[in-house]
């Protein structure tokens, strides 16, 4: 038996915002992938280290499926998620949905899935599903992954029943374009104001504008944290440029999302946010290639230097969501 949804995929850089375009689509509603990045609040900063992990990571944006619900949340579409911890019924909700012609989203482990390129374990990877025969899943993932793409049936069943950080219990969900759906035009500022607020006010100090300045300090002793820094150090500054982030830990994304937004409202806050992060996005990579070259040649002050950078990103960017946090005044 084979069940395949005619289904637009676009080449998109992050998954989650890949998926929820697969899904919007379908059902009439585009948006570009900074507007949808940009809606969903998806922007933030974590500096994440522990004594279990063998390597500091840094985040960029909110947590997986976060962004999903603050879209919804903006925009009002409706949203059902299903989880459970039989794998049987978790093919049953999957199958259910692709058969009455809707594609569905997955919460799963990338590091089980055949065509994934990078086979590391990452339990916050989302996927868009739109058929299935008797031995493959057909999947929308990002254009850096192949776009549309297959996956046997075995391999997804071990994605979605994988356990461990940022896991879901068999999470799939599914999204329907309701009627009264909130214009984004309408949304742009609450979306806007409410990242800016959790940016400026985090709860601790590994997250936001903090955790932007914690890293301009920790970064400059990476050197000591690694036995292998030729591997770590460049796999960190991949993982900044080019794991599903869109280039400069997603600050592209939301550099690209606000040119959109002054397109569509007069604020002079939203053009002095748009120019911050116009000037922070390069800065961001620039840090990504001074970590590659510390790696690569072992030389401390290339850690000095992404450590100054660091340092002024935390203070640009908390200027930018200053100016951000106004557009509601």
């Amino acid at each position: 038996m084979t069940t395949v949804i005619d289904v637009d995929a676009c080449g998109m850089h992050h998954c989650e915002t890949t998926a929820l375009g697969v899904l919007l689509r379908h059902q009439g509603l585009e948006l570009s992938e900074p507007m949808l990045f940009g809606l969903g609040s998806g922007l933030s900063f974590v500096y994440w280290d522990n004594k279990s992990m063998g390597f500091p990571f840094l985040g960029g944006r909110v947590k997986s499926f976060e962004l999903t619900r603050n879209l919804v949340t903006e925009l009002g579409p409706e949203l059902l998620v299903q989880e459970t911890t039989s794998p049987r019924r978790a093919w049953a909700n999957v199958v259910a949905s692709l058969d009455a012609g809707r594609p569905v989203g997955l919460q799963l482990d990338s590091y089980y899935l055949d065509y994934f390129g990078s086979k590391v374990h990452f339990g916050g990877h989302v996927v868009a599903m739109y058929g299935y025969d008797d031995h493959d899943a057909y999947i929308v993932d990002t254009d850096q992954q192949g776009g549309k793409v297959s996956t046997s049936l075995i391999s997804l069943a071990q994605a979605r029943a994988a356990r461990g950080p940022m896991t879901a219990k068999h999470r799939s969900f599914t999204l329907t374009v309701v009627k009264n759906l909130a214009s984004p035009r309408s949304r742009i500022v609450p979306a806007i104001t409410a990242c800016a607020n959790v940016f400026l006010n985090p709860p601790t100090a590994d997250i936001g504008y903090r955790g932007i300045e914690k890293a301009g300090q920790s970064v400059r002793t990476w050197l000591q944290r690694t036995d292998n820094p030729q591997r770590d150090l460049p796999q960190a500054a991949v993982l900044m440029e080019r794991a599903g982030t869109g280039g400069a830990l997603f600050r592209n994304f939301y550099r690209d999302f606000l040119a959109e937004c002054t397109q569509l409202l007069d604020s002079s806050h939203l053009r002095i946010g748009h120019g911050l992060y116009t000037g922070a996005a390069p800065l961001w990579t620039e840090v990504a290639a001074l970590i590659t070259k510390a790696g690569e040649s072992g030389d401390a002050q290339c850690l000095a230097q992404a450590g100054t950078l660091l340092c002024d990103l935390s203070r640009i960017e908390r200027e930018a969501m200053r100016a951000l946090s106004c557009l509601g005044a």
